[in-house]
């Protein structure tokens, strides 16, 4: 075998990252939840600015907690939304990873160039690890872009509430920085190790797409009060996932076969 090449990486990355940037439509794709993710909170955000003093938002502080200030709902429940949505936002380091990294195992096998890919003097290693560092860097930098832009809304739509800045605080910073990369490296795994087990590039990516359902059914119990999203909540959340992902990469380590590649993906 050959020894390992980070210019041989390197060389894979930029190929993907090349064919990602003429792809409009998975472009379009990839921006289309952070759009949502931003947006919708700054919408929710504003209805408590709009009236605070509305004594519906009263009640509904009260429902979360007996113990809020009421005279504070809106500002309680502004806090309490962001807290909440947080693992909505880690919607995006899963999918969007998932999305790319099915999209470029589907590239090679549609234009059969797998076979003289793994022919030539690239490693299934490296091959492996330029790919999905193709799906970790755009997936990293999306989450990343999104979280800027919702800290600046944020800040300008609750600052006649708040006159002061809620966002960033400990808990979004140490998840966006800590606990997003960890769910990006998931949602990769997820999608190489179900590619390589799939023969069909479109079954894996639905297979994979499955993953995202738990995060939906936490996000749930958190705004139904059910949960209570937290640093500790969170943090708690971050270690499972490190968990599954250094199982990931155990499991991955089976990959780095040629033939099994040649086989699966070829």
């Amino acid at each position: 075998m050959s020894d390992f090449s980070f210019a041989r990486v390197k060389a894979v990355l930029w190929k993907d990252l090349l064919e990602l940037k003429k792809n409009n439509g998975m472009i379009w794709s990839m921006l289309a939840l952070p759009a949502v993710i931003v947006l919708v909170p700054l919408g929710i955000v504003r209805t408590y600015v709009a009236n605070p003093s509305d004594p519906n938002f009263r009640a509904i502080a009260l429902y979360y907690d007996f113990t809020v200030d009421t005279d504070n709902a809106a500002r309680f429940l502004v806090d309490k939304v962001l807290a909440d949505w947080f693992v909505l936002y880690l919607m995006m380091p899963v999918f969007v990873p998932i999305l790319i990294s099915s999209h470029a195992v589907s590239g090679e096998k549609e234009k059969r160039t797998l076979e003289p890919l793994l022919s030539s003097p690239v490693t299934p290693l490296e091959l492996v690890i330029g790919k999905s560092l193709a799906s970790l860097i755009p997936s990293v930098s999306v989450c990343l872009l999104a979280f800027f832009f919702l800290c600046v809304g944020v800040d300008l739509v609750a600052w006649p509430l708040a006159h002061d800045f809620i966002l960033p605080n400990l808990m979004w910073t140490f998840g966006v920085f800590v606990i997003a990369p960890l769910f990006a490296f998931f949602g990769n795994g997820v999608a190489v190790l179900i590619s390589a087990r799939v023969g069909d590039s479109r079954l894996a990516q639905q297979l994979a797409g499955l993953f995202v359902l738990p995060l939906v059914g936490l996000a749930a119990g958190q705004f139904g009060g059910v949960l209570k999203a937290g640093p500790e909540y969170y943090a708690l959340i971050g270690g499972i996932v490190l968990v599954l992902d250094l199982a990931i990469v155990f499991s991955a380590r089976r990959l780095f076969d040629r033939e099994r590649l040649m086989s699966r993906w070829g």
